[in-house]
């Protein structure tokens, strides 16, 4: 079963930058894909960025040209570089795996950017 830990939230200022890390553990030879999702504080969960097998990618409208998903298949790491922070993007951040074995999540990690 995959089992997945993120690290790199924090407090940042508007504008500022963080960078988000995801590492896989069991069964992840099978995972075809991965990525980051938020939810924030009275909302629902919502896509932020997917990395697909092939190297594909998907980005919420609002966070494009700003974040950056990566993955690197030797670290078994998934990453979201995130630049140009706005308090809008105020949320804790899971990151997220699909398998055969179905979908696995991270605990989360607070992202706070202040105004």
């Amino acid at each position: 079963q995959v089992q997945l830990v993120e690290s790199g939230g924090g407090l940042v200022q508007a504008g500022g930058s963080l960078r988000l890390s995801c590492t896989a553990s069991g069964g992840i030879g099978g995972i075809y894909s991965m990525g980051w999702y938020r939810r924030a504080p009275g909302k629902q969960r919502e896509m932020v960025a997917v990395w697909r097998g092939g190297g594909s990618t998907n980005y919420k409208d609002s966070v494009k040209g700003r974040f950056t998903i990566s993955r690197d298949n030797a670290k078994n790491t998934v990453d979201l570089q995130m630049n140009s922070l706005k308090p809008e993007d105020t949320a804790v951040y899971y990151c997220a795996a699909s398998s055969p074995e179905g979908a696995a999540w991270g605990q989360g990690t607070q992202v706070t950017v202040s105004s």
